[in-house]
């Protein structure tokens, strides 16, 4: 089965971005990581569109994501996310398998 990445898109208010930058690494991350019980995690900010963060999530397979994205812990990872940023902060989520990798020559 081919690996999964969950990605999480957020638009952050740029009066918002340091204190979200600090909870999503301290808070969110890590509850995030222990309950999807992925293989690994990224955040990055882009370089070109101010204020948009970007959180990936790699799983080993889609049975595996499904699950974590299925649990009860993952609607209180929500419900806490929604909280935490009632304004200020938009998301968006996608689901990619991935399709081909190479190693550069």
């Amino acid at each position: 089965m081919p690996t999964t990445f969950f990605l999480v898109r957020a638009v952050v208010a740029p009066d918002l971005r340091d204190k979200f930058d600090a909870w999503y690494s301290n808070d969110h991350l890590p509850w995030a990581i222990r309950i999807f019980k992925c293989d690994k995690a990224w955040r990055f900010w882009s370089q070109t569109e101010p204020g948009v963060h970007y959180a990936v999530y790699r799983f080993r397979d889609k049975a595996a994501c499904d699950a974590a994205l299925g649990s009860d812990e993952f609607k209180a990872l929500v419900a806490d996310f929604s909280r935490a940023w009632p304004e200020g902060v938009t998301r968006t989520r996608d689901l990619v398998t991935l399709a081909e990798e190479r190693e550069a020559p």
